[in-house]
């Protein structure tokens, strides 16, 4: 009985998406005037770094405003971009070129950021920018792989952090918590080919092997 409610835990976990808490706040209420919906949208993305700073625990005052102001910064530019050039990529859906030129400026926007945010933190405190940034999904998604899959290879669970950690980078720059959780869901689905490709599948009986005899 348990082995069966496990499998069946694992079996919902490879197909329901991962929801988060809604990101994007503006626009979500009519009635708002623009200076509430700005201060409504102020306090959110305040809230989202204050938490960020938290797990950091900069000792140092200056360099934590440093940080406050990047992510702040980062999170203004990439509404602005997204208000900018959603239509645009709503229109060139399918176009691939044309896909590709409206993405060389948020490119941009991403890789800035990461430098600056190299510039006065350690790799590993970046790391934790972007998981906190994106809901810590890899580390969760991650988590849920291993349990569905407790016999995967190094190389296998590699692969899998590195597909997820590839996710995280896009879902960094998603204009709301659906676009961030949509990012994962088609990672998951790469995940799922890699490991369908080497012959792993959910559910499966693993082939019974045969004991050792003496001849």
């Amino acid at each position: 009985m348990k082995k069966t409610l496990t499998a069946l835990v694992v079996s919902l976990w490879l197909t329901v998406p991962v929801f988060a808490a809604p990101e994007n706040t503006t626009g979500t209420n009519a009635s708002l005037t623009p200076e509430q919906v700005e201060a409504k949208y102020t306090h959110a993305i305040e809230g989202r770094t204050a938490e960020i700073l938290k797990i950091l625990d900069l000792g140092n005052t200056n360099q934590s405003a440093k940080v406050h102001d990047l992510i702040i910064a980062q999170y203004r530019a990439l509404r602005a971009w997204h208000e900018a050039n959603d239509a645009k990529l709503l229109a060139a859906k399918g176009d691939t070129n044309a896909l590709t030129q409206i993405r060389v400026t948020l490119k941009s926007l991403h890789e800035g950021f990461i430098a600056k945010l190299s510039a006065g933190l350690t790799p590993e405190q970046v790391e934790k920018v972007k998981d906190k940034m994106t809901y810590g999904k890899v580390q969760f998604t991650y988590a849920g792989y291993l349990a569905a899959y407790p016999d995967l290879a190094d190389q296998q669970k590699q692969k899998i952090l590195e597909l997820l950690r590839q996710a995280r980078e896009a879902a960094m720059d998603g204009g709301s918590a659906e676009e961030k959780t949509a990012v994962f869901q088609q990672c998951k689905g790469k995940i799922n080919n890699y490991l369908s490709q080497q012959g792993i599948h959910p559910n499966k009986p693993k082939p019974a092997v045969k004991p050792a005899t003496d001849q």
